[in-house]
């Protein structure tokens, strides 16, 4: 050993201790004291963007994660919008059909009015034909059939059926066969057919 010098010495402890330095680190990183990756990265500096390759693999990932909700958001949108379509189209529906269902319960209510409107003045025409009936029995037939020739028909024949009525009520024969043969004979034969017919 006296024929090694004192430089090649030298250069075996530091060969040596770099070895046992580098034994001492893995021991440490190893165990977990210190982190032996984080260190190579952050003195190597610009080559981290190069070894860092999985970093961008989560940015990827959350990139196509965030395409698939853009486009299951696109797709409710879309059904939203078709159902606020339809909804729309089935409002419209509605307000035709309420118009028509008004239109009805107008149009009945104007039937109603008339139907009302009518059976007063039938109410009213039923009275006039019953007083007429009972003047028209109590005076001489000769001046009441010279009454009755200057009315309607369909007059002369309600208020002879009614003198019917009066006398079936008071159980009396009634005149109105009498009053007929009165009447000139065509206007006779005539009211004759109509009291068959109406």
């Amino acid at each position: 050993m006296r024929g090694v010098s004192d430089r090649s010495k030298i250069i075996y402890l530091v060969v040596l201790i770099i070895f046992l330095s580098g034994i001492g680190l893995f021991w440490l990183d190893y165990i977990g004291l210190v982190n032996m990756g984080k260190m190579v990265t952050s003195i190597k500096g610009e080559e981290e963007f190069v070894t860092k390759a999985s970093g961008d693999d989560p940015s990827l990932i959350e990139k196509e994660e965030f395409e698939k909700e853009k486009d299951k958001l696109q797709e409710r949108i879309e059904g939203l919008d078709k159902r606020e379509a339809l909804i729309s189209e089935k409002e419209k529906e509605l307000d035709s059909e309420k118009t028509k269902v008004e239109d009805i319960r107008k149009g009945l209510e104007l039937e109603k009015k008339k139907f009302e409107d009518e059976k007063k003045q039938y109410s009213g025409y039923k009275k006039n034909v019953e007083v007429l009936a009972d003047k028209m029995s109590n005076m001489p037939p000769e001046d009441s059939v010279k009454i009755m020739e200057k009315w309607e028909d369909p007059l002369i024949i309600d208020v002879l059926r009614q003198m019917d009525t009066n006398a079936q009520t008071l159980g009396q024969t009634s005149i109105t066969s009498y009053l007929i043969t009165l009447f000139p004979k065509d206007k006779a034969s005539r009211i004759m057919y109509l009291m068959t017919q109406i």
